[in-house]
């Protein structure tokens, strides 16, 4: 007999942003910013800080897992029975910078989450979009 294994999914974003990784890397790491595209926060890159966004639905309980300025943030994501990983990873590129958002590691009894991340992260990316397009 085999071993069962627990598939997971995940969540993958990728978009080519016309700003260099360091204006990028401020908008995901400083918390003024971060709530104008994502989620209210107490947010601080320092591996091991314990954070939470919040909206009005509810919150997501975090803990900086690494960084490395301006190209590596991940930090878990745990909430309402799901517990992943988002991994944002900026590539310097002739026109910019490349960014992906990867959260992995949801199972599939949480189709529901998956399918929420799946429509939500493409509009974070639009909505930090606006924010760079705004900051100096």
């Amino acid at each position: 007999m085999s071993a069962t294994t627990t598939e997971t999914r995940t969540v993958v974003v990728e978009r080519e942003i016309p700003f260099a990784p360091e204006r990028i890397w401020r908008a995901l790491t400083q918390p003024h910013l971060i709530a104008e595209w994502l989620m209210k926060n107490d947010f601080r890159p320092a591996v091991g800080h314990g954070f939470s966004f919040s909206a009005e639905w509810g919150a997501v309980n975090c803990e900086v897992l690494a960084v490395e300025p301006p190209t590596s943030l991940s930090y878990t994501w745990t909430g309402m029975g799901l517990e992943s990983v988002v991994t944002w990873t900026l590539t310097p590129t002739a026109a910019g910078t490349r960014l992906r958002m990867e959260q992995s590691g949801f199972g599939p009894e949480q189709e529901m989450a998956f399918r929420g991340a799946s429509a939500g992260w493409p509009r974070f990316f639009a909505a930090l979009e606006d924010v760079l397009a705004r900051a100096d």
